[in-house]
This record gives structure tokens, C-alpha cells and sequence, in this order.
């Protein structure tokens, strides 16, 4: 065997990884609701909550996963809440802005192109890279759909059930590849302006950013210090600094414009909602609030938050 070859780690009971984190400089005042803690979100899952709070944080190699000291086992659980929590809440507002924007483009395009009912794989309106890609990439997965299924059944000289019933069933990410590949430019602003957004590129960045977000959410990952998939533009959502560029705090801004052309009631909503569970995590330290703080490049405090309401 090389000599520089890992040997992969074996399982661990809870007992030992109560020791394990005691050795590590953890602080655990409650043994028997840590072994909850575990047993619920996993000792795997929580590592990356206690990842701030080691010694060598933020550096990847070379880790001997020692914690600084002070370091408590409920500040890695109370981070892992608060990150549970803004994701629940970012996912049901990031959902309305999904309905709406495949409901606008859908509308929209069908009104327009009414002589053709399947516009979406018309050549004359959409690129042939995404017509000719469509079956394997969409389509074959959207007619297993029970809904789709009685259409063809219904109609079975038609290939394709018609855009407003198509469309409901694709995802954000294939209807983004639809958006950005409608030849009319006329299309696309059209779409980008009902959202408040004069720039077509800038309202695909902006999407790009809301999927990113999404796509994090639905897969229960790390939130308040993730990474976005590629830099979010400064906009009508407003100025984005270098660096809120590539983080929550930038994509934020993002989903609080868009839901805030949507209903400015629950642009609101979604603010308060932020807060709260912004509170909730600082009255459990002050170290929280700033790893959060410091991770998002945001600030969270209500005089701060409500700023994103006035922009719309």
C-alpha cells in the first residue's frame, strides 16, 4: 500500500463521540441531551456547525479539529437550528417566486404564440440546441407525470401537452435553460421587466442565484456560509459588494427584491421572519451572531434587515 494512503475511519458509537468531542475541547453540560443532539442530527452533520469554532478555522488541511476554548457542544447545535430555520424560510419564499416566474412565462408566451400551443420546442422561438435536447433532458421524465399520462391519452396524436401543462412540470433549472434560450430578446425583457429587472442578463443572474439558494435548501446542505454558484450582479436588487458577491447575504438581497415585486406584503414577512430567527440565535451567544455575521457578510438586526423593504 502507499505509504501517503489514508485508512478509511471507522464507525463510531455515541459514547465515543461524546469522548471524542470532550478531547477536542468541546464543553458538554448535558450528556444525555447531546446523545439526542447525535441521534437527531447525526455527529457527521453537526461537524460542520462546529467547524467555526476550531482552532484552525478556515483552513481545510491539516486539520486536528481542536476547538478554541470556551467552545460549548449547544453553540454547534444552536448554529445548526438557525441554519434549519433560515432554510425553511427561504425555501417557501424562494417556492413563491418559482410559481411566479414560470407562471409569467408561461402566460406570457403562450398569449403570444397562440397558433403554436408547444411554442417551447418551436425552432422559430426557441434555440435548437434546446428543442433537440428536450426529450432526454425534460420531457421523458414529465410524461411519467399521472396529469401528462391522461393528456396523451386523451390525445394521442399530440407529442407534447401544451405549454401550461408542460411547463408545470419542469424544474427551475430546465425552465431557466428555457428562459435563456428564447431566440426574442423581447421575450426574455418582457419576462425580466413584470420581475422589475431592465437587464435581461442581470434578471438570469439573479435566477441563477435563486436556484443556487433552492438547490441548497432541498438538499438540507450548510446554508449561512455557503457559496454561490457564480457572482450575483449589483441590480435593482441593489449594490453587491465583492463580498456579498458569492454569499448568502448577496442572495438575499436577491430573494427579498423579487418576492417584494411579487407581494410587498410578504417581502415583509419574509424580513421579520429572518430577523426572528436571527434573535433567536444571538441571544445564545455573541460569538453566534458574529460567526453568522461574519460568514453571510450581512447584518441581521431589524434596523438594518428592514432596509431590503424599501427596495422593490
Amino acid at each position: 500500500m502507499h505509504s501517503n494512503y489514508k485508512i478509511m475511519k471507522k464507525a463510531t458509537t455515541i459514547e465515543e463521540q461524546i469522548k471524542r468531542l470532550r478531547d477536542r475541547n468541546v464543553t458538554i453540560v448535558d450528556e444525555e441531551k447531546a446523545k439526542e443532539n447525535l441521534l437527531d442530527i447525526g455527529y457527521y452533520r453537526l461537524g460542520f456547525y462546529f467547524f467555526p469554532f476550531e482552532i484552525t478555522y478556515p483552513q481545510l488541511k491539516k486539520r486536528d479539529h481542536k476547538m478554541k476554548a470556551g467552545t460549548r457542544f449547544t453553540d454547534a447545535v444552536a448554529l445548526y437550528y438557525f441554519d434549519f430555520d433560515i432554510r425553511n424560510i427561504l425555501m417557501r419564499y424562494i417556492s413563491r417566486i418559482e410559481v411566479a416566474f414560470r407562471t409569467y412565462m408561461t402566460y406570457t408566451l403562450s398569449n403570444r404564440y397562440k397558433d403554436d400551443p408547444c411554442w417551447f420546442v418551436n425552432p422559430n422561438v426557441v434555440d435548437q440546441s434546446f428543442v433537440d435536447s428536450f426529450d432526454c433532458s425534460c420531457y421523458d421524465g414529465i410524461r411519467k407525470n399521472a396529469n401528462i399520462r391522461r393528456h396523451h391519452k386523451h390525445y394521442k396524436a399530440d407529442k407534447y401537452a401544451p405549454a401550461w401543462k408542460t411547463l408545470e412540470h419542469m424544474t427551475l433549472g430546465s425552465m431557466l435553460t428555457l428562459y435563456t434560450s428564447l431566440k426574442s430578446v423581447s421575450d426574455k425583457r418582457d419576462i425580466a421587466l413584470y420581475f422589475g429587472v431592465n437587464q435581461t442578463a442581470v434578471f438570469e443572474n439573479y435566477m441563477e442565484a435563486i436556484r443556487c439558494v433552492r438547490n441548497i435548501c432541498a438538499h438540507g446542505s450548510v446554508l449561512y456560509d455557503a457559496r454561490m454558484y457564480q457572482l450575483i450582479k449589483s441590480g435593482p436588487a441593489g449594490k453587491v459588494t465583492s463580498d456579498e458577491s458569492y454569499s448568502l447575504g448577496g442572495a438575499i438581497k436577491v430573494i427579498s427584491f423579487l418576492i417584494g415585486r411579487i407581494s410587498s406584503n410578504r417581502q415583509h414577512d419574509l424580513i421579520i421572519e429572518l430577523n426572528k430567527a436571527y434573535m433567536t440565535l444571538k441571544n445564545k451567544g455573541t460569538s453566534l451572531q458574529q460567526i453568522v455575521e461574519t460568514a453571510t457578510h450581512m447584518t441581521w438586526d431589524l434596523a438594518f434587515i428592514s432596509q431590503l423593504q424599501t427596495i422593490k
